[in-house]
């Protein structure tokens, strides 16, 4: 075994994992955004529903893209003043929905893991409260501020991303580039899990282009969440079905020792 090897299989007992960034998998959402760009998509709007304290490798991938933020707790509203001066972005203290109006939101001590959907399993009733808020449509909102396309539309909020892409139908039609948090078990009652969102998406002309990041739970240390990038299944990311070039194929197999 050779010393990089050896140093690899140290740091892994150890709970370490050395990779060489770039390489393989992408594991991040920095690296999933940086390969896009490398591919060259550039969207006229990034629409970042569920912001909490913000998407910073979002809006730094896309510096000259117009940004709207959509955020339902007031206790984040000082986090978007900021990000609005820094990135020059605009945002609606409101939830996304299907349609407008208002909400019954189970806030969170956490605020993070507060969801319209209620309170999560395991957790203690006492540790959240219930508030109405405003219900916007994303379609509304990007048509009154005359938001151009083509969009990448980023979704985290909590097991109820289903419900804001009901309410942007229009947006989905001139999107090349969606991020969703999905769940792998019902966290929340009533969540769709990660076959129904594949699914939901897929009627939609989207399919799945990358998972990273995820979560793990305390209960088992089974994967709970993770996050997919679909792309338009007949966009530009998915224009060549082709897995390398004779050239590329040839230094594969020779590296493989053919």
């Amino acid at each position: 075994m050779g010393l990089k090897a050896r140093l690899r299989e140290r740091l892994w007992r150890r709970g370490v994992e050395l990779r060489r960034r770039g390489s393989g998998v992408r594991r991040t959402a920095e690296e999933v955004l940086e390969h896009a760009v490398a591919l060259g998509f550039r969207p006229g709007t990034v629409i970042d529903v569920g912001v909490a304290y913000g998407t910073p490798e979002l809006y730094a991938a896309f510096p000259d893209a117009r940004k709207l933020l959509i955020e339902p707790l007031a206790e984040y509203e000082e986090a978007l003043e900021l990000i609005a001066r820094r990135h020059g972005a605009e945002y609606v203290l409101a939830a996304a929905g299907p349609e407008p109006g208002t909400v019954t939101i189970n806030v969170h001590r956490a605020p993070a893991l507060s969801s319209t959907l209620g309170a999560w399993r395991g957790g203690n009733e006492r540790d959240s409260e219930r508030r109405e808020v405003t219900v916007v449509r994303v379609d509304d909102v990007v048509a009154e501020r005359a938001l151009p396309g083509p969009y990448l539309l980023k979704v985290d909020v909590e097991g109820g991303e289903l419900r804001v892409l009901d309410g942007a139908p229009r947006v989905l039609e001139q999107a090349e580039l969606v991020l969703l948090e999905v769940s792998l078990f019902e966290l929340v009652p009533g969540s769709p899990l990660l076959h129904d969102v594949v699914a939901y998406m897929h009627e939609r002309g989207f399919v799945v282009y990358e998972l990273y990041g995820g979560h793990v739970r305390p209960l088992d240390g089974a994967l709970a969440m993770i996050n997919l990038a679909f792309v338009r299944d007949a966009g530009p990311f998915r224009r060549e079905q082709t897995y390398a070039t004779p050239a590329q194929f040839e230094r594969l197999l020779s590296g493989w020792g053919y």
